[in-house]
């Protein structure tokens, strides 16, 4: 058996002490061969069982579908807006008797998954016919996360009560998501630099989830951003998830007093994400433009709960609101 000494110096004057330790080798010398080479193929066997038994299990069957993914710009700094158009072709003999979401995993390069735009497609796959080809497009925000470089998206269809994927006609990155396309995420540094003025009250976020973050108005706020001098398009996603108003809200958008928009706002519906063109001319010369909000209505939920103590006077709330020039 094979031994080892070690010097261990103990405090100051009190001399050293001689300790004599067993090696990792010296160990495995005390046991049998044929003792070894039976651990051996039994943790091999525990290994090919478990991975086995560890994989995601999902029924076995004909691809229902050929997915794609068309992106609007291969490009995209963090924070800003791309259009995704989706296309199923489904397949001729495919028959969906459930209703599928559609699952989007954006990935780095280590295919680690950065941030999803899961949903449901425009169309509920049980409605899906054989042979149909299904399109849709979806504006997406990227999220401001803490990665730049190159990414790319992979998708699948999976059911929402068991997390089982359906198989798809494409290259399986693994678990049956399929690699759709490549999308380069810029800094946010590249965007235009937009600052919220007057008239907005501060951000918050999502109870549940910290990620969505809006800012409510007052009856007049002020939008400022740097001049991109170029025709551009404003990304503006609002709503109103109450109050006391049976009308709609109208809101009026301008620029150096010249109306760009106007359209409404209805209490309790969905946010809705409008594109309004801005042409060069429209912003003038100034290396900043000002951008201005103005609501028809407002109210303050303390004066009409007494439960309230939320004194803001409030018009819309604003999720997004991004300028992107045209290329």
């Amino acid at each position: 058996m094979a031994l080892r000494e070690y010097t261990h110096t103990a405090h100051p004057g009190m001399g050293t002490t001689k300790l004599t330790k067993l090696t990792k080798n010296s160990l495995w010398s005390l046991w049998p061969s044929w003792f070894i080479s039976c651990l051996g193929l039994l943790t091999l066997l525990v290994v090919v069982v478990c991975s086995a038994s560890c994989r995601r299990a999902a029924p076995s069957g004909p691809s229902v579908a050929t997915p794609a993914v068309t992106l609007n710009r291969d490009q995209a700094p963090l924070g800003s807006p791309i259009d995704l158009t989706y296309r199923f072709e489904v397949a001729a003999d495919a028959h969906l008797t459930d209703d599928y979401r559609v699952m989007v995993h954006v990935v780095d390069v280590d295919d680690q998954m950065i941030f999803a735009f899961d949903h449901a497609p425009a169309v509920p796959t049980r409605q899906w016919k054989p042979g149909q080809t299904i399109e849709y497009t979806r504006t997406e925000f990227i999220p401001v996360v803490p990665y730049v470089g190159q990414a790319s998206l992979q998708i699948g269809l999976y059911s929402t009560s068991t997390q089982q994927r359906l198989p798809l006609n494409g290259t399986d990155a693994g678990q049956r998501a399929y690699k759709v396309a490549h999308l380069q995420i810029r800094p946010q540094t590249d965007n235009v630099y937009t600052v919220f003025s007057d008239g907005w009250h501060p951000a918050e976020t999502a109870e549940h989830n910290s990620k969505v973050e809006w800012q409510w108005t007052k009856k007049n706020a002020t939008l400022s951003f740097k001049n991109p001098r170029k025709d551009s398009t404003l990304y503006l996603e609002l709503d109103n998830p109450g109050g006391p108003f049976s009308e709609p809200q109208r809101v009026q958008l301008s620029i150096g007093g010249q109306a760009l928009d106007t359209f409404m706002v209805t209490p309790g519906a969905p946010a809705v994400l409008h594109k309004v063109p801005v042409a060069a001319a429209a912003m003038g010369n100034d290396d900043m433009v000002e951008l201005r909000f103005q609501v028809d209505k407002t109210f303050v939920p303390a004066l009409l709960n007494t439960a309230s103590k939320d004194p803001r006077e409030l018009g819309v709330r604003v999720f997004h609101a991004f300028i992107l020039p045209t290329r």
